[in-house]
């Protein structure tokens, strides 16, 4: 119940839209259920009224029914118009609030999830949410408001028959929902967890296709993904029994209704309680009534998939940030100054230390270096610089407060950094230099580039600026995607500029170049440089700590 008060709450905002999506709805269903009902009064008025040679008024009739397929299709257009628009806005929202929610956990929090998983949380998990809406929320208050006006037209002939067709759709309508529901609820539960694993395993096999193939492992890992597939259509096929089994429950629950009331309507109609135009238009009223119910087995049935697929979203959501924000915090100026003092970091508590004891004077406008071999902490030192974890013990120092009094996303826009393993999107070299600064101009952008060195190459392309990056940077070579990664840091113009490997993948006289250009720059501008390489050949005159 929890979990669906929390749907319920995303469509309060839009209470004006649903409730114009019911009162269609109902339209539609009544008009349908209407129409079935006064065509039957109608022929069999005509029939009697031919037998008996009397006339009678059948303009009246006729323009009702024509009036009722009219309502029943406008009805039904207008119906689909505004939920899918409705459904839609929601979805949209929920995935924007449910970005928010992630951002401030990557990476630290992140990183105990799948990219894979996660993709399906934000696409397949919310669209499988549409459901709340048209599979749910919609049907059940359709079938409550249709289903008592079709109980109050019977009740207003005779008890017996409203008696019957309550207790016909109660089972239909209810009994059989519940049932489905609590049959189909661990099925549902693990057909959604069994797709995301699928996707999960599809995403990650795709990305490593290359190495999988080197290994020699792509069979064992097809047998997976076959095992899956035969997992998943196994639990498909066990939902859709239970669905057939729903489906041949209402139909039988909308015979019986029909046959019921046409047998007491009988002896009411003997004595002359009813006419007999009348008992047929209550038989297929009877009958018709069933269609407010349709939906309502596959609803519940489903449910225990919607509700499986938003625990997913909600668990995510819900996660809490590996820092704390300060309720009040100090504002960061530049120049930025960086001083840390015994720091230590380890991942978890049994872990081996990341950093220990390590300290650091960066003074605003200074440059330093650090190296060290791989595991020696240098990509932790970024982590914790900017925020994204918190130190176990130590200093870390900005301007001569912790680091922690200060916004993240204020520490964040005060140093640029360009890591060693950086993420190059599936967009244009243009797209991708203006994460860092959206508002940069074509000036900053080929300033930017041509300290990286790669202006050069991007106006040799047909397409210059425009030149597709592809998926990850696999359309740029390993050199040309480390110099977009600088030059977006470079275009970011923070005071502290981080570059983590910025020459891997260079040749030596095009590292040293690069290093030339971006010293003279930091130096030019007052920017403290903090370098991060392997690599010393053009940094002997700056002073280098070792890490390890």
């Amino acid at each position: 119940m929890k979990d669906l008060w929390r749907l319920w709450q995303l469509f309060r905002p839009y209470r004006s839209r649903l409730a114009l999506s019911l009162l269609l709805a109902l339209l539609t269903l009544l008009a349908n259920v209407g129409l079935l009902a006064l065509s039957g009064w109608f022929i069999t008025a005509m029939a009697m009224a031919g037998v008996a040679g009397v006339s009678m008024n059948y303009f009246t009739p006729a323009a009702l029914i024509r009036l009722m397929a009219i309502v029943r299709t406008a009805g039904r257009y207008g119906e689909r118009l505004v939920t899918h628009d409705l459904t839609l806005r929601v979805l949209a929202e929920l995935r924007v609030r449910f970005y928010r929610s992630i951002e401030p956990l990557a990476p630290a929090v992140l990183e105990q999830w799948h990219s894979g998983d996660l993709l399906s949380r934000i696409r397949a998990d919310i669209d499988r949410l549409d459901a709340v809406l048209l599979r749910l929320l919609l049907p059940v208050l359709v079938a409550l408001t249709g289903g008592s006006l079709i109980i109050l037209t019977l009740l207003w002939f005779h008890p017996l028959l409203a008696l019957v067709e309550l207790t016909c759709l109660l089972l239909a309508g209810a009994l059989m929902p519940w049932l489905l529901n609590r049959l189909g609820r661990a099925p549902a539960a693990a057909l959604v967890e069994t797709r995301a694993r699928l996707r999960s395993a599809l995403v990650t096999d795709l990305q490593g296709m290359g190495e999988l193939l080197v290994a020699g492992a792509a069979v064992q890992h097809a047998r997976r993904l076959d095992t899956l597939s035969a997992t998943l259509a196994a639990r498909q096929q066990h939902l859709a029994r239970l669905q057939g089994l729903a489906q041949g429950a209402l139909g039988l629950g909308a015979q019986l209704a029909l046959w019921t009331v046409l047998i007491v309507g009988i002896p009411l109609l003997h004595r002359q309680q009813i006419t007999p135009p009348e008992l047929i238009m209550l038989t297929l009223l009877a009958l018709a009534g069933f269609e407010a119910i349709l939906p309502l087995p596959l609803a519940f049935q489903n449910l225990g998939e919607t509700l499986a697929a938003a625990r997913r979203i909600f668990a995510l959501a819900d996660a809490s940030p590996a820092i704390t924000e300060p309720e009040q915090p100090l504002p960061l100026q530049a120049p930025v100054s960086i001083s840390i003092r015994h720091l230590n970091f380890r991942y978890h508590p049994d872990a081996a230390s990341a950093l220990a004891d390590f300290s650091l004077e960066l003074p605003a406008g200074a440059q330093q270096v650090i190296t060290g071999p791989s595991g020696a902490g240098k990509s932790t030192l970024i982590s914790l610089l900017l925020r994204f974890r918190t130190p176990d013990s130590g200093e870390l120092l900005l301007n001569g407060h912790a680091i922690s009094a200060y916004c993240s996303e204020a520490v964040r826009a005060r140093i640029a950094v360009a890591p060693q393993h950086n993420h190059l999107f599936n967009a244009s070299i243009r797209d991708n230099l203006l994460l860092a600064r959206p508002e940069a101009t074509p000036e900053q952008l080929e300033q930017a580039c041509a300290l990286a060195g790669l202006l050069d190459f991007i106006h040799s392309q047909p397409a210059g600026f425009e030149t597709w990056c592809g998926e990850t940077g696999l359309s740029l070579s390993g050199g040309q995607a480390r110099r977009l990664a600088v030059a977006r840091a470079l275009l970011k113009d923070a005071p502290v500029l981080v570059l983590d490997e910025p020459t891997e993948g260079l040749d030596a006289e095009t590292a040293r170049q690069l290093l030339l250009r971006v010293r003279a720059h930091a130096a030019s501008r007052g920017q403290s440089l903090l370098l991060i390489t392997h690599r010393l050949q053009g940094l002997e005159d700056l002073p280098v700590l070792r890490l390890g």
